[in-house]
């Protein structure tokens, strides 16, 4: 409450005056509300007995100079450059002191709030109280929101905090649930649903799914009483009949055939594999089968056994919500396994979705392996800013040390249907962190690159093929954009300096720097236990990229003999043959035709947004023997193009070209 003093001419201050003069004035912490409750619907205030955990965030010390620092280590002929700090060094310059920990702690207390915890490095303070008294404590009103189908806790404006801390506080987190989410996707059937995991024991021993995710043109008549269609095309994937070991429908890579697809058959040859190298993966809520899981997928494919720790992050016990956070655990685990075989893998745990900054913090401040994967993040749009910030000192922290932290790019493209505006994903639009885009990716026989895409996938059903007939679709059915990888140009942070040569309009952080497979349906398997049966499936997405990327980094610090930090540092300035550019792709054949002897275009049966005129169209026939036209390269109105791109960055690594050129 603000009050306004008036002296009389008898008395002087009033007595109103005198209590103001003890009042603690309040001081906002700016930008310090989520951007999603602009496009959500105000449910109205949440229960005010409700119990609430939020992470009080303390400013660094010295920030100028950790800027100053981590900018000079990144660059070359500099005498800092790769000269990396340890976390003893980071906190005694940087970090926030015991006192003022102490202090915080202290006010908070004051406000009835219960202080659980303090992180090690004296980041943060977490506290808890009920509803009513965090928002008496913090100044602000909390509301429930309904954004996309789904429920969130938010607060509606900036917190502010007494003058009583000193002006110690630079953000609050957790007084909004919004949290982040995994970036996998699995390959879908008829109608958007995803294809199954399939029992081990009901699928053929060997190798499990075609690796011939694209096949020669052919020719399909559709024909009904009123209607008949003639297309011609490339087909893609396997026979819906298709039994025998190593051709099962759709498609699906082993670790075999990516090792020759990128070249790594030849790093391993020479002995590079990630040995003595430590590969952090942090997922939340893990999975209860993980080591099991990774054990079978080991024996089946050939690889050595893995040698994986588990570590339970600091946090208090997590919501029930899981949404397939199992599956991403075990997808980023098995083929980090799979690229850097000797490699030793510490999975940290976050306690929930809410807390995976918390995690990350945990795997820096222990130096768990100079390469942190991690396959998920949130639309940067609707994050709260001050909290973006805090996980932007948790990575600049990281990179200060020589620790690689990547994350995925997304898998909606450029976000326009969950958003309805273009944003991109965080923490991949962080600048102390790598982004990882997305390609689609045809193998030959001898699993040699046959051609890349960037990941962008549109599907248009043509007919039908049941009970009923093959009758054909007219007009053809398009189902639009399914999924795709993330990118574009940052709505919050400045374009850094490793990006400064690139010719892109504008002055922001460009997504993503680097890419590698994501498309599902171009995908790998995994060995998940399913209602505690071990299961094959196809999955992708970037969280497929992600932890692909890390493997390869791992086996580039092996070779150099120390982490060599922030992979996006380093890329933008690598020689020709290192990345291999992924570039706008006509061929094969795309699918056309006819539609009672019209003529139907291959756009018309692709369906791309934009100008996209550059895209892979074939064949399929979903698990419902339904006829589709499936697309590649059409990633909503994000487009690859020779050079940097928003769908792929600089491209893909080479093999062997790449680590000899990052690990100098």
């Amino acid at each position: 409450m603000k009050f306004r003093c008036i002296k009389t001419l008898f008395v002087g201050i009033s007595p109103l005056c005198a209590m103001a003069a003890y009042a603690d004035p309040q001081h906002t912490i700016p930008n310090n509300t989520p951007g999603f409750i602009a496009r959500a619907a105000d449910l109205g205030a949440v229960d005010p007995h409700s119990q609430i955990t939020v992470n009080v965030w303390l400013k660094l010390h010295n920030q100028q100079q950790l800027d100053n620092l981590v900018e000079s280590q990144k660059q070359k002929g500099n005498a800092s450059y790769h000269k990396w700090i340890s976390q003893d060094q980071f906190n005694a310059t940087y970090a926030p002191t015991a006192q003022e920990i102490k202090s915080v702690s202290n006010s908070l207390s004051a406000k009835n709030l219960t202080v659980l915890s303090v992180a090690e490095n004296n980041l943060y303070v977490k506290v808890q109280g009920s509803a009513a008294d965090i928002q008496k404590a913090f100044h602000v009103q909390l509301h429930n929101y309904a954004l996309n189908g789904n429920s969130y806790r938010a607060n509606n404006a900036d917190p502010s905090v007494d003058s009583t801390t000193n002006g110690l506080i630079a953000a609050v987190t957790g007084l909004d649930d919004y949290g982040f989410e995994p970036k996998f996707a699995r390959p879908t059937s008829a109608d958007g649903v995803a294809a199954p995991m399939t029992p081990l024991g009901k699928t053929p021993d060997g190798a499990f799914f075609s690796p011939q995710c694209i096949r020669s043109t052919e020719t399909h008549t559709f024909t009904s009483a009123t209607n008949t269609a003639t297309y011609s095309g490339t087909r893609y994937g396997a026979d819906n009949s298709n039994t025998t070991p190593g051709t099962l429908p759709t498609c699906g890579y082993q670790p075999s055939e990516l090792a020759t697809a990128y070249g790594l058959t030849n790093l391993y040859s020479a002995g590079f594999n990630g040995a003595g190298e430590t590969i952090v993966i942090v997922d939340a809520y893990g999975s209860t089968t993980m080591q099991q899981d990774l054990a079978i997928f080991s024996q089946v494919y050939g690889l050595p056994p893995a040698n994986l720790t588990i570590a339970k992050a600091p946090g208090l016990a997590g919501s029930p919500h899981n949404n397939g956070w199992d599956g991403e655990t075990t997808l980023d685990v098995e083929w980090a396994h799979a690229v850097a075989p000797a490699a030793n893998i510490a999975l940290v745990v976050a306690t929930d979705r809410a807390s995976l900054d918390e995690a990350i913090n945990y795997a820096v401040v222990h130096h768990l392996g100079n390469t942190i994967s991690n396959s998920w993040g949130s639309l940067e749009g609707f994050g709260n800013p001050a909290q973006l910030d805090r996980v932007n000192r948790i990575l600049q922290m990281a990179a200060a040390q020589g620790i690689d932290v990547n994350f995925s790019s997304g898998d909606d493209g450029d976000e326009m249907l969950t958003a309805g505006f273009k944003t991109v994903d965080f923490p991949a639009s962080s600048p102390f962190a790598t982004g990882v885009g997305g390609t689609s990716l045809a193998l030959n026989a001898d699993n040699t690159v046959s051609f890349q895409t960037g990941w962008g996938t549109n599907l248009t059903r043509i007919a039908n093929n049941d009970a009923s007939g093959n009758a054909p679709f007219n007009p053809p059915q398009s189902l639009g954009f399914q999924f795709g990888a993330g990118g574009g140009a940052s709505l919050t942070f400045a374009r850094p300096s490793f990006q400064s040569g690139l010719t892109i309009s504008g002055n922001t952080r460009l997504v993503p720097d680097i890419a590698m497979l994501a498309d599902p349906y171009t995908g790998v398997e995994i060995i998940q236990s399913v209602n505690g049966q071990p299961s094959i499936g196809v999955i992708g997405g970037t969280s497929l990229a992600a932890p692909l990327f890390s493997g390869i980094m791992a086996i580039a610090a092996q070779k150099a003999g120390h982490g060599l930090g922030q992979a996006a540092a380093l890329v933008y300035g690598l020689p020709s043959g290192a990345i291999t550019d992924i570039v706008p792709f006509t061929g094969p054949a795309n699918v056309s035709g006819t539609l009672n002897a019209a003529p139907v275009s291959a756009d018309a049966l692709a369906a791309p947004l934009g100008n996209t005129t550059q895209y892979v169209s074939a064949f399929y026939q979903g698990a419902s023997t339904r006829w589709y036209v499936i697309t590649f390269g059409t990633d909503s109105s994000l487009t690859t193009a020779p050079g940097w791109d928003n769908v792929t960055g600089l491209g893909t690594p080479n093999g062997i070209n790449f680590v000899n050129a990052i690990a100098q």
